[in-house]
């Protein structure tokens, strides 16, 4: 059966102008029996968008079509596919592909399978470069495609694919819940949802920020906790006393306290930052010291695994946890970036489909 959908996206074709994206045709995926291909109605607008937009985490494959918080409808189904039928609602992550026969794959960590593949500027083994969200259209192999359950709006599942996913991959990984005291630092696009589905675990929850203007937002969002980051020895009060912190941080300053961050950690803490700078953008310094007298843990996390999306997914059913989002129709994307490189975005932008 032959596609019905036309393929075209807003693309960025010149690095020099990064958000003055083009409607531009491309070339799907080549349809496989285990892909489900999916008409998209709404795609959020993440960090890592700007970030590759800019060149920022290197040089893109031109023309791109960015975005990989994608919600729409499934119009086709290969052969081999179990999971889905058409018209069924459906979204698709910041992944698009994976060996799928490794240790980690096997092993429910397909989003740490060494042959991952990105659900945009990245290369499919034949050569077809993936495009994003900002556009009519996507396929994809169903292991990385999750059903939307029906309470769950189209525009408030979007977000949840990615910068979702994103925090409540190390949240559940590293035991957030009832009796644990778990910092959020950012409250941005990915803190916001820190805090909500942190909250919704059961935990109790201390927000770091540098933003006096987001404080009643943070209270309304559910954070036990609200510490401004800019006053002095503002971590000394909190010494010893956390057993997670979650960093959504994606610009590090060169004095960015992190060793302060890692002494509120509890005897083996673990520090996860889960924010992804631009390749010149390193870790501030540490010394062992920091990590001696607590014996702390720093680490990272990459997106999320398909059980582990289902289980948010769940989770935001369950306990009616819904994003904070302003929408705005797909033509609209520069706007949207440049909202969200200026940080005035409150928390995520969604892109509402408009192409005919």
């Amino acid at each position: 059966m032959p596609s019905e959908l036309e393929f075209k996206g807003y693309a960025l074709t010149d690095p020099s102008k990064w958000s003055d994206l083009k409607l531009t045709s491309f070339k799907p995926k080549t349809f496989q029996p285990e892909d489900v291909e999916i008409a998209i109605t709404h795609c959020g607008v993440c960090g890592s968008d700007v970030h590759t937009l800019t060149q920022g985490w290197g040089e893109s494959k031109l023309p791109l079509v960015a975005g990989h918080e994608i919600v729409g409808k499934v119009t086709r189904v290969g052969d081999k596919v179990s999971e889905f039928k058409v018209g069924d609602r459906v979204g698709v992550g910041a992944q698009i592909g994976a060996c799928l026969k490794c240790r980690a794959c096997k092993s429910d960590y397909e989003n740490y399978c060494p042959d991952s593949i990105e659900t945009y500027n990245g290369e499919y083994p034949d050569g077809v470069v993936t495009q994003g969200g900002y556009s009519t259209g996507i396929r994809a192999h169903e292991r990385f495609v999750f059903p939307i359950p029906e309470e769950i709006e189209s525009a408030h599942a979007a977000s949840m694919l990615c910068a979702g996913l994103t925090v409540y991959s190390p949240l559940k990984t590293y035991g957030a819940g009832p009796g644990k005291k778990v910092g959020i630092v950012g409250i941005g696009g990915l803190g916001h949802y820190a805090v909500l589905w942190a909250k919704a675990m059961g935990a109790e929850v201390y927000a770091f920020t540098h933003d006096p203007e987001k404080t009643e937002d943070i209270k309304e969002m559910g954070a036990d906790h609200i510490i401004d980051v800019t006053k002095k020895d503002f971590a000394k009060p909190l010494a010893h006393t956390l057993d997670l912190i979650v960093s959504t941080v994606d610009v590090f300053k060169s004095d960015m306290p992190l060793g302060d961050y890692l002494s509120m950690l509890f005897v083996h803490g673990t520090f996860i930052t889960v924010g992804i700078p631009d390749a010149d953008n390193p870790l501030p310094q540490l010394h062992p010291f920091n990590f001696a007298g607590n014996g702390c843990v720093l680490g990272g996390s990459h997106v999320g695994s398909k059980k582990e999306c289902l289980e948010m997914l769940e989770l935001a059913r369950k306990k009616n946890v819904r994003p904070w989002i302003e929408t705005m129709p797909m033509k609209d994307a520069k706007r949207a970036l440049e909202g969200l490189k200026s940080n005035k975005v409150r928390y995520r932008y969604v892109l509402v489909q408009d192409i005919n």
